[in-house]
């Protein structure tokens, strides 16, 4: 069956041609279409993008588009890192474009060799990783509960992070012109910083670009108690 597959583990032959024009002709004719008509969606910081392939793309989590339209914001062909309950989705089409698109699955509470060869294998090829590093939808505005394996791969790969702020979502579009959206890009990480200088540095530039409350600020600054 479908969902008895090992998505978890994808090698270049995976990111070929053929997909890669696949992705961006997906991309250019329908995202683009959807994004300008039903989304109004508005791109800023488009200048703070790395020319180099060997990124991390990071991003909040707002709604099922983020992954498309984070690609139109980029130009960037990006391999998303996925939960793996997408994979075994009762939705055939839905699972179909999900590994068409190149998303791999990942165990989010321990991730697996096979995660780390299919990055490994991304980064051999023209395309990009994208994770987003709270780990799921969060419909509060704020940035909390922070995953951080997207630093674990930037360090291990030597691969710089650029954040990337979904802005203005409020529900899913069911006529044109009916939402506005903004996704900003804000200024690469260096994976040569300490661990903890990069996920306070993304929740920062996140924070300050989609106005949400920075809940690891906070976290750091409440006094442990000791009794």
């Amino acid at each position: 069956m479908f969902g008895e597959r090992n998505y978890n583990r994808r090698t270049e032959k995976d990111y070929n041609f053929w997909r890669t024009l696949f992705y961006k002709t997906f991309v250019t004719f329908i995202v683009h279409t959807v994004s300008k008509y039903w989304y109004n969606l508005k791109i800023e910081g488009k200048e703070n993008i790395p020319a180099t392939t060997r990124l991390i793309v990071a991003g909040n989590h707002v709604s099922y588009l983020d992954p498309p339209m984070i690609s139109i914001a980029t130009g960037k062909t990006v391999a998303y890192m996925a939960k793996q309950e997408l994979f075994k989705d009762k939705n055939r089409l839905l699972r179909w474009f999900v590994h068409t698109l190149g998303a791999f699955a990942v165990n989010r509470e321990k991730p697996e060799i096979a995660t780390f060869k299919t990055i490994k294998s991304i980064f051999n090829t023209n395309w990009s990783l994208g994770i987003f590093p709270q780990g799921r939808i969060v419909k509060e505005p704020e940035i909390s509960n922070i995953h951080k394996g997207f630093v674990m791969f930037a360090k291990k790969f030597q691969a710089d992070i650029l954040p990337v702020a979904v802005c203005g979502f409020n529900g899913y579009a069911k006529k044109l012109f009916e939402k506005h959206m903004t996704l900003k890009i804000g200024h690469p990480i260096s994976w040569q910083l300490d661990e903890d200088e990069i996920v306070q540095e993304w929740a920062k530039q996140i924070c300050e670009m989609t106005g949400f409350e920075n809940k690891i600020a906070q976290e750091e600054k409440e006094p442990v108690n000791i009794s």
